[in-house]
């Protein structure tokens, strides 16, 4: 069976919000007393989690944010210098860091989430950053801290061709990459959700530019890359939670 093709109709229809007026919203697992999702993926046991320092303790100076925001732009070229784990853990701070837990069901994040659902698990393809070896980690918003999640050969080769042949995704320090887990926007929002998470995908990405900015950093968004191949990278199943958003991350020389 072929798979149904996109129109420009459906397309536009998804940009919308036209299907807020057909979802009964009585119907959705939580009207239904159904219990949230967790807000993070728990670590497999046995796994080695590090630690990151707080922005209690981090040595990132502060940066003006008017600054930030007239000379935010996308960078494809990276000197090839380290990060610092102080500037990995800033850049994970400003884009899913936690303010507050609320309750199992709400958490306060540093980028807005409809609803407060935060759909995202966040995956770093680290290639370049001091104290870590390279490979794949997931970011445990909750506790602050990384998760060595596997290490993978080659792994530039690999970041490149899950993104589509985009070089600087395997030059950068660390790419960013965002999966979404869609059972936590579903449990309030149903059919309603699938813009949303797109909207909330922007939020994220746009304080990793602005964060960037402050360390001397630069990234560029890609939309374009392999889903299967991106799927895989990061070991989720492309259907209850899938590659949505991908940000190559790496010092820069300013003009």
């Amino acid at each position: 069976m072929s798979k149904p093709t996109i129109t420009t109709e459906s397309g536009r229809y998804f940009l919308t919000d036209r299907i807020r007026e057909e979802v009964n919203f009585y119907c959705t697992p939580q009207s239904e007393g159904v219990d949230p999702p967790p807000v993070q993926k728990p670590a497999q046991p046995g796994s080695r989690i590090i630690p990151l320092p707080s922005r209690h303790e981090w040595s990132i100076k502060a940066y003006d944010l008017q600054t930030a925001i007239a000379d935010r732009e996308s960078h494809r070229r990276f000197t090839g210098d380290h990060l610092s784990l102080d500037e990995l853990a800033f850049l994970l701070w400003s884009t899913q860091g936690v303010r507050a837990v609320i309750h199992e069901a709400a958490v306060l994040r540093t980028v807005p989430s409809a609803g407060c659902r935060h759909p995202f698990e966040t995956y770093l393809g680290v290639l370049k950053v001091d104290g870590l070896d390279p490979g794949l980690y997931r970011y445990l918003p909750l506790d602050h801290a990384l998760v060595h999640e596997r290490d993978l050969p080659n792994l530039p080769a690999y970041l490149t061709a899950a993104c589509r042949g985009q070089a600087f995704a395997g030059q950068a320090a660390v790419t960013f990459i965002w999966t979404a887990v869609m059972a936590r926007t579903e449990w309030r929002y149903a059919e309603a959700s699938y813009k949303v998470i797109a909207l909330d995908a922007g939020h994220v990405c746009q304080n990793l530019y602005l964060a960037c900015e402050a360390i001397g950093c630069g990234t560029c968004a890609i939309a374009a890359y392999n889903q299967g191949l991106a799927d895989e990278l990061v070991a989720v199943d492309g259907y209850e939670e899938f590659t949505v958003y991908i940000a190559p991350a790496g010092k820069v020389t300013r003009k």
